[in-house]
């Protein structure tokens, strides 16, 4: 019988496999129900809820530049809950084909269950992991028409709720 690795064991080999890019050892570091989210992740991506969602966040698309990578700075917060681990890292590397360096903050809050990541809140400096992958103007134009549509969401919204309540001024 295999042995049940820690959550201090899990968020290492999560870490270490993505500077390493294992990409298809990650999804089996996840229970195959699961809730991963990004909160600082600009677009509001939706929660990843299963094994399948997560092989392919982690798939590799080819596109962008190719980063070497490394986990450093590593801090690893035991709390009252013996599931629950709070993990401070940054991932140091260069772009490879311009050499430029970068260093890309993290905290992520996991809850480790029989060896199995059942949540983890990954928190994530977005704007420089796209400004690293190539992506910054891509993802601006994103929260650009992302706002664009909140806006109008909220423009009709006060539209209608003032068109509901009674004019008070009218008195």
């Amino acid at each position: 019988m295999a042995q049940v690795l820690s959550p201090r064991e899990v968020f290492l080999a999560l870490v270490n496999g993505v500077a390493e890019g294992r990409w298809s050892e990650l999804p089996d570091l996840y229970a195959e129900q699961t809730h991963v989210v990004h909160p600082f992740d600009p677009l509001r991506a939706a929660a990843l809820r299963t094994r399948d969602e997560l092989r392919e966040h982690f798939r590799p698309t080819d596109s962008g530049p190719r980063l070497q990578r490394r986990a450093a700075n590593i801090t690893i917060h035991e709390t009252t809950d013996p599931e629950v681990i709070v993990a401070e890292f940054e991932y140091q590397g260069t772009v490879a084909e311009s050499e430029e360096p970068f260093v890309l903050p993290g905290i992520f809050v996991l809850r480790v269950r029989d060896g199995e990541i059942i949540s983890s809140r990954d928190y994530f400096d977005h704007v420089t992991a796209a400004r690293v992958r190539g992506q910054l103007d891509t993802l601006v134009a994103a929260v650009q028409a992302s706002n664009a549509t909140s806006a109008q969401s909220v423009d009709r919204f006060r539209s209608s709720s003032e068109a509901a309540e009674p004019d008070d001024r009218a008195g």
